[in-house]
């Protein structure tokens, strides 16, 4: 019994925990090429979900999060409303932007988190690297808005394709 207290206070002490997010710090920035001269930029809010991170063990680490797709913010309400309909993110039928990790790792920068991405209801395998200081997670990757069918069908050829998207998770 005198064993028992022991080995079960370094079992606690070893398990990564559950933390809220703090969605008024939280959110994704993006930006993205207009005409191949200007750079549009923005913001999706409403993070939401389940992290369980601690620096020291990362292999334990687990992202369940989404995005509120609706509150997309270019700073340009009439831009902003035709982002919200089908011809591009559909947020209709499509409310969420989500990330899944399957696997985190450290590395020589900071950490990596290996996952799923859905977006305008296609799921795709997407690696994130980030980095975590005082409680924020912070992380920058490039995605491709056609591989997500995100504006595919408008014809357009004003928009770059690549967008790159910084998350950044404040954590209670």
């Amino acid at each position: 019994m005198r064993f028992l207290l022991p080995v079960l206070l370094s079992l606690l002490t070893f398990t990564t925990i559950a933390q809220t997010i703090d969605p008024s710090g939280s959110g994704v920035q993006f930006r993205v090429s207009n005409l191949g001269m200007f750079t549009v930029k923005g913001t999706v809010d409403g993070m939401k979900g389940a992290v369980s991170f601690r620096a020291d063990a990362p292999t334990e680490a687990r992202f369940d999060v989404c995005v509120d797709a609706a509150t997309i913010n270019t700073g340009n309400n009439k831009r902003d409303e035709h982002l919200r309909t089908a011809d591009w993110f559909d947020v209709a039928k499509y409310p969420e932007i989500c990330f899944r990790s399957n696997a985190v790792e450290k590395t020589a920068e900071g950490f990596l988190a290996k996952g799923e991405m859905t977006l305008h209801g296609v799921t795709k395998a997407v690696e994130l690297p980030f980095a975590h200081t005082n409680g924020t997670l912070t992380g920058t990757l490039t995605v491709s808005r056609l591989a997500y069918a995100v504006g595919a069908d408008t014809g357009t050829f004003t928009v770059g394709e690549e967008v790159t998207v910084t998350i950044t998770c404040v954590l209670k």
